[in-house]
């Protein structure tokens, strides 16, 4: 199984601390969110090889980073320059996919999530159901004015999928964690072809929860919010890493 990091994203709402400088590789209890995510999953997960998606304003940035790991890791730059020109996730994700000719079941991630469980539980859920896998986790409040990427479950089977969607009929909401089947793959380019919207990583799982087995996970722990520098502030005071294996 591979792994592709999304990290092709501009954080504006933390500027000016992403100004120069991408929110995956900001600190957090002295170290960085890449750091925590692929040192667990590597030790946790039967993962032969990360491919990191960047921007390429930052590429430099991830490149250098790659270079400190142990693990595995090619960094590849999408081509985009600013948030206005930006490929959008399901795109990076497609282009990921055929420039590294990957051909095997691939968990893909968002690169700037902090967490207190590992990905451990994941993989072992993916086995057991043998069909491409999502995380969702319950909550009660739902804000009128914000969208959300959402999904109906039978079971743990999803039913449907809604990406980017106000006033949504379910409190399952899905975070940009995924593992594909290998079969799964090829619909990527078709998604798109189709008209799948490109920016939120979720639109390709909704546009697929009608073409494929799709099995949801309820998320063993919890993801941390960094959206600006106050929710940033506050996590690096209360963070104390993974504590969910």
């Amino acid at each position: 199984m591979k792994c592709i990091i999304l990290a092709a994203g501009y954080a504006t709402r933390l500027a000016p601390l992403t100004d120069n400088f991408p929110k995956p590789l900001l600190t957090v209890g002295g170290k960085a969110i890449l750091d925590y995510l692929v040192d667990d999953i590597s030790q946790n997960c039967a993962i032969s090889h990360f491919i990191l998606v960047s921007n390429h304003k930052y590429f430099k940035n991830f490149t250098d980073w790659a270079k400190t790991k142990p693990q595995a890791i090619t960094v590849i730059d999408d081509g985009s320059e600013s948030n206005e020109n930006r490929l959008g996730a399901v795109q990076d994700i497609l282009f990921a996919v055929q420039s590294q000719h990957i051909d095997e079941d691939t968990m893909v991630i968002a690169g700037d999530n902090v967490l207190d469980f590992s990905f451990g539980h994941f993989t072992r859920f993916f086995a057991q159901k043998k069909t491409t896998c999502i995380m969702r986790y319950y909550q009660e409040e739902l804000k009128k004015d914000k969208k959300y990427c959402v999904c109906h479950v039978d079971g743990d089977k999803v039913t449907e999928m809604h990406e980017k969607i106000l006033n949504p009929q379910s409190h399952w909401l899905v975070p940009p964690f995924y593992i594909f089947k290998r079969e799964d793959l090829p619909f990527l380019e078709q998604a798109l072809k189709e008209g799948c919207p490109k920016d939120a990583p979720g639109s390709f799982i909704e546009w697929l929860a009608s073409h494929a087995p799709i099995h949801a996970m309820e998320m063993p722990g919890s993801r941390y919010d960094i959206g600006d520098i106050e929710s940033y502030r506050k996590v690096c005071s209360t963070y104390k890493g993974i504590t969910k294996i």
